[in-house]
């Protein structure tokens, strides 16, 4: 089942405003733990920055299908509008 245009954008605002922040600690949180592993060497700041690249990436791609074509004009909207 497909969303609508309007569905899709409310969802994307949702994710964006509510979702991304919590996104945001959480990866955090796991970069620092991941990290912290490691100890404190020239190779922890290449590993978190990795890890941060990686988490950066990551949270779309479930979400991809509902942010493609938001920026653009509501297809099923009238002309006239």
């Amino acid at each position: 089942m497909a969303l609508s245009y309007k569905a899709r954008r409310r969802w994307s605002i949702l994710i964006l405003v509510v979702g991304l922040p919590i996104y945001i600690i959480l990866a955090t949180v796991l970069a620092t733990t991941l990290v912290g592993f490691f100890g404190d060497s020239a190779l922890t700041f290449i590993l978190q920055l990795l890890v941060y690249i990686g988490l950066g990436v990551a949270w779309i791609l479930p979400f991809k299908s509902i942010f493609l074509g938001i920026g653009q004009a509501d297809p099923d909207a009238d002309p006239e509008d």
